[in-house]
């Protein structure tokens, strides 16, 4: 199972620039899409539906803001839309697709960078998500939990750490956040299959250059339960698709 990630900062626009034929060569069995903004008018789904691919959208209810969509070829066994809690579910921020042998967890998690108010709801989101998430491990399939976490583990998961040590996506307690989140059962494929490997990004600012100089954070993540870990045949960043200020990050399972 190929499952890709990919905050595409507004499905209109990624279509746009080329994301079917990118799809249609990258080939995933489940692709995680963020920040789909959905707007008033339904999403056009039919270039995906002709790739053998089933839709499965979770818009804000705000248009124009937020929201995923997770598009399969394999058929799910059940879907959740939402999390059962209305302030989160408004955002379009959690959708999960049961298989057979896995659980696939698509989330868009809040960036607090707009105003105070915002981080706060953020880190509110976090331990909400936490305990969310220890409660479908007792109920739903071994989770693949991918996604536009906005938030990176440790100082190698952004090109300037020292000036970012409070800016949210790197504040303490977020990389708090983050440790204990992967200590409740979980791998982060990315680093299980690269190791420290500096330099790796998944976000880059369209100001200054930044994608060009390669100045980005990892922000966006597939951690897989503990029970996959050994499935694992290969995960990544794909830097080189350019649809957005984000790039896919990929993981596969055998």
């Amino acid at each position: 199972m190929k499952i890709i990630t990919y905050n595409v900062n507004g499905y209109r626009s990624a279509l746009s620039k080329g994301l079917l034929d990118w799809v249609q060569e990258a080939n995933p069995d489940v692709l995680c899409l963020q920040e789909i903004k959905a707007g008033t008018a339904p999403l056009d789904v039919a270039g995906l539906a002709a790739l053998g691919y089933q839709a499965y959208l979770h818009p804000a209810v705000k248009p124009g803001y937020s929201g995923v969509a997770t598009f399969t070829k394999i058929p799910p066994q059940h879907v959740e839309y939402g999390c059962g809690t209305d302030c989160y579910d408004q955002e379009g921020r959690v959708l999960r697709l049961d298989f057979a042998d896995c659980s696939v967890l698509n989330v868009y998690m809040p960036s607090g960078t707009s105003s105070p108010e915002r981080q706060a709801f953020k880190v509110e989101w976090l331990h909400f998500f936490r305990r969310y998430v220890q409660q479908l491990k007792g109920s739903a399939p071994a989770l693949v939990i991918g996604g536009d976490f906005n938030c990176c583990q440790t100082d190698i998961d952004l090109h300037n750490p020292k000036a970012n040590q409070k800016s949210p996506g790197f504040t303490p307690e977020e990389r708090a956040w983050f440790a204990d989140f992967l200590a409740d059962g979980f791998t982060d494929s990315f680093r299980h299959h690269h190791g420290a490997a500096p330099g790796h990004y998944s976000w880059w600012t369209y100001r200054a250059g930044a994608r060009a100089r390669n100045v980005g954070w990892r922000l966006d993540h597939l951690v897989v339960d503990k029970a996959l870990e050994p499935r694992i045949h290969a995960a990544g960043l794909l830097p080189d698709v350019v649809h957005s200020d984000h790039c896919p990050a990929f993981v596969e399972l055998v």
